[in-house]
């Protein structure tokens, strides 16, 4: 089984310019998952990875660069996420590479991307110039909690912060832009916003904000911090409706973006933040 520790993470590479599919390096999901008591044959949540890739460009069949905005959908029900930064070199091996049409860069990328994943994914290319409104900067839904004037002494993950009052059943949406990890190989800076959008008892806020903060030296993948924090919500808190999603900063021309959620009615909403 591929281990982050294998992957192009903290390694000098090469940056190849012509299409090459093996760059791609999955990762089991499982093995992060069992941590935190997740059966991935009976998941607790349907869900995406949403990815937007900022960096794309190929040639069309005259050899003219062209270049485009992405969105990737990865299923959180497939066996392997993708590493960011082989992500990245794949992306980087379409720049001199001549496709026939914007269709076939997509069409090759869902081949490429679903098997690399084990499970369907769905790719989007809009040009620069059709991006419109789904290029608005948003704001985040709900109740900020960041002003909360609290004292911190935990900068690693600590679940049993969190508690709630079970006397007391509520509908709420509560984020935070406090949420920072770490990669789970480099160690480098993984900044980002969280939504918590739940029903149940209501969730004593000062504890959520310092239970957040927890991951401030927390080494792991994006899509693992947002099951992590969907898992202990649910566990330490009673959470019965609950859709965890976080938006990260991008790095390397890409940004990723976890949604998880047992709610059936939930929207993914890609548009992005300030930040990103």
């Amino acid at each position: 089984m591929a281990t982050p520790e294998a992957s192009p993470l903290g390694k000098t590479s090469a940056y190849i310019d012509h299409y090459d599919a093996s760059l791609l390096f999955p990762i089991e999901r499982q093995g992060k998952r069992d941590e935190i008591g997740i059966d991935s044959q009976q998941l607790p949540f349907r869900g995406v990875d949403v990815w937007n890739a900022y960096e794309l460009s190929w040639l069309n069949h005259r050899g003219k660069p062209l270049v485009a905005m992405g969105e990737i959908f990865i299923p959180a029900e497939s066996p392997r996420l993708i590493e960011s930064k082989s992500f990245k070199l794949y992306l980087n091996s379409f720049n001199q590479t001549r496709f026939d049409s914007l269709r076939a860069v997509a069409e090759l990328l869902e081949r490429d991307l679903s098997a690399a994943a084990g499970a369907p994914v769905r790719v989007t290319l809009v040009p620069l110039n059709q991006m419109g409104h789904s290029a608005d900067i948003t704001t985040l839904p709900g109740e900020c909690l960041d002003e909360l004037d609290i004292e911190i002494e935990h900068y690693q993950t600590k679940p049993d912060l969190l508690h709630a009052d079970a006397t007391r059943d509520v509908e709420e949406v509560l984020h935070s832009h406090l949420l920072k990890s770490n990669c789970l190989v480099t160690g480098q800076p993984d900044w980002g916003s969280v939504v918590i959008d739940y029903s149940g008892p209501r969730i004593d806020r000062e504890s959520l904000l310092k239970y957040l903060i927890s991951f401030r030296q927390h080494n792991e993948f994006h899509e693992q911090c947002v099951e992590r924090i969907f898992q202990d919500l649910r566990r330490y808190c009673g959470c019965k409706r609950l859709t965890v999603y976080a938006r990260y900063v991008r790095r390397g021309g890409l940004d990723i973006n976890p949604y998880r959620s047992n709610d059936e009615g939930f929207v993914v909403d890609n548009r992005r933040l300030v930040r990103q």
